[in-house]
């Protein structure tokens, strides 16, 4: 792979320039992408957080969703952000009538499972492989319920100051290429989730 791989940043819906601004503040190449051929052009993908539902419609509405399907299960490095990851799991929990995933993680996803708009919340996480940790902005945000054997754990919410039901709950994991986090890496100026990425999976 090049030195400086291009990163799509799937365009359709949700926090498409947060995204493409932290990657480009890494010096990488980022690419908006709502077409098969964009997607084609890609080294990488960025499912940014967003309304996981709207984000699956318009991917079917612009003839998008299968080719994102191939893709992944194909090998591309992905990212998934909140909606991201809801559209990464395998099986959803709590989705509307009819809502489809793009797969790629062996995990059980619950939508909203930190409940409503108003009660979205901030905390300190521990992160795997991280000597200090991150900051994560849950806007109503999902929480993984269950992971597969070949699933990665890379933070769950810390006991301290957690909402009621959420202590102990998985909110960031890895498979093989395929990464995803309940919280918005790309909210504020830590760039460590997206170097993380970059650095451990798009490059390897």
């Amino acid at each position: 792979m090049a030195s400086s791989p291009t990163i799509g940043v799937f365009a359709l819906q949700g926090d498409v320039r947060e995204h493409v601004h932290a990657l480009e503040g890494l010096g990488l190449s980022a690419l908006k992408v709502r077409r098969p051929e964009e997607l084609a052009a890609c080294d990488a993908l960025i499912l940014p957080g967003g309304e996981s539902s709207t984000m699956h419609k318009l991917a079917r509405a612009f003839e998008l969703f299968d080719p994102l399907v191939d893709a992944i299960r194909g090998g591309l490095p992905t990212l998934g952000t909140c909606a991201g990851m809801i559209l990464l799991a395998d099986r959803l929990e709590d989705g509307i009538v009819g809502q489809e995933t793009l797969g790629g993680l062996d995990v059980t996803v619950r939508r909203n499972a930190f409940g409503r708009q108003v009660e979205s919340f901030e905390g300190w996480l521990d992160f795997a492989g991280f000597d200090e940790p991150v900051h994560g902005a849950f806007i109503r945000a999902p929480w993984v319920e269950q992971v597969g054997a070949g699933v990665e754990v890379l933070a769950t919410v810390p006991h301290v100051s957690a909402p009621a039901g959420a202590a102990g709950r998985i909110v960031a994991v890895r498979q093989d290429h395929v990464m995803a986090t309940s919280f918005h890496p790309e909210v504020g100026h830590d760039d460590r989730i997206h170097r993380y990425f970059v650095d451990r999976i798009v490059k390897s």
